[in-house]
């Protein structure tokens, strides 16, 4: 009876279908290593391109590894991609690092490898995401200028932009594209909230943002980078309502949304300024009081004063006042049909 058993096990393990790659990460080691991680039963080879394109004809750099981890070279200072190929069914998994390894920037990331809509994949390089930019190194302008984009939609103030300018367009010809408005009355809102539902009225304060940011991207002329100073609230207010366009279920949202406590660098989002000498400038005051606290300016967790996720809340007041994020894009003139366009432009 035991034979019987075992041999009956062994012929439904052996007529199940092997598990596919899952849970890949890609964390960097040093300048010149990223040490990439994964699931399956089956050996894995992995290959090293230029492009976002799952291509599985080159040499793998990694071979039949079966650890479910490998140390590749990756160096810094180039953006690549690396394919999984696996040996059970040659199926292939495209991957990259999300943050980008820039010396003096903060929380620029890209959007690729959610999954989206139809059990497809948000694509690599297409969307990319950041905190200000006003102290990039020549080799951050190297790295970001093969990232082919074509727009960046700055989603700052006039006060911002004026003390911290992007300089990124001019070095790579990409278009620039940003909407006049001031910061005061968008920092007071968000004070008079008194930690709960911080977000509240800015799909209407951000409007003229968001709309041309959804315009550039079904556009489709080449990557889109979006930033606002911290890259966390304005830009991850713009990454929610883009994956839920394409389909991305809350949950990942959310966790992409608090990647920004632990992948800002709040050094390199403002340059060296006297406050002096901006008086009257709301966010030169804020990085300057935030200096003088223990441990200097800091990313603080993205949660409200009763701990709820700042976004899980914006959530809820699109869900109430506009049926969903569906709903609000509507208000910003992005029909069914757009979004129907973002998920053939934006998913495979």
């Amino acid at each position: 009876m035991r034979l019987k058993t075992a041999f009956a096990l062994a012929l439904f393990a052996s007529a199940a279908p092997a598990l596919a790659i899952d849970s890949v990460t890609v964390s960097r080691i040093d300048a010149d290593k990223v040490k990439v991680t994964w699931t399956d039963s089956d050996p894995v080879d992995i290959i090293v391109t230029d492009t976002p394109v799952a291509a599985g004809a080159a040499i793998p750099v990694i071979k039949a590894n079966r650890r479910g981890e490998a140390i590749v070279g990756l160096p810094a200072t180039k953006r690549q991609f690396l394919v999984l190929r696996d040996g059970g069914d040659a199926s292939l998994t495209l991957t990259a690092e999300r943050e980008l390894p820039l010396a003096r920037g903060s929380n620029f990331r890209d959007l690729g490898g959610y999954k989206g809509a139809g059990g497809k994949t948000v694509r690599w390089g297409r969307i990319f995401r950041s905190g200000a930019l006003p102290l990039l190194s020549d080799q951050d302008y190297t790295l970001l200028g093969g990232l082919d984009i074509g727009t960046i939609v700055d989603l700052r103030s006039l006060e911002e932009r004026e003390v911290a300018a992007t300089q990124l367009d001019d070095r790579t010809g990409a278009l620039f594209v940003s909407n006049d408005y001031s910061l005061k009355p968008l920092m007071a809102n968000m004070g008079s909230m008194k930690g709960e539902y911080v977000y509240t009225g800015m799909e209407k304060l951000l409007a003229p943002q968001y709309r041309s940011l959804f315009k550039r991207l079904l556009a489709d002329d080449g990557a889109v980078m979006y930033h606002c100073s911290a890259g966390q609230d304005r830009t991850g207010i713009a990454s929610a309502l883009i994956l839920s366009a394409l389909g991305v279920d809350r949950e990942t949202i959310l966790a992409d949304y608090h990647l920004s406590t632990q992948l800002r660098r709040p050094q390199n989002e403002m340059p060296p300024l006297d406050p002096a000498d901006y008086p009257t400038n709301p966010i030169v005051q804020y990085y300057a009081a935030a200096a003088k606290k223990p441990g200097g300016v800091k990313a603080e967790p993205l949660y409200s004063a009763s701990g709820q996720s700042h976004l899980a809340q914006f959530f809820e007041l699109l869900d109430r006042d506009y049926g969903g994020v569906e709903g609000y894009l509507a208000t910003l003139g992005i029909s069914k049909v757009d979004i129907a366009r973002l998920q053939t432009l934006y998913l495979e």
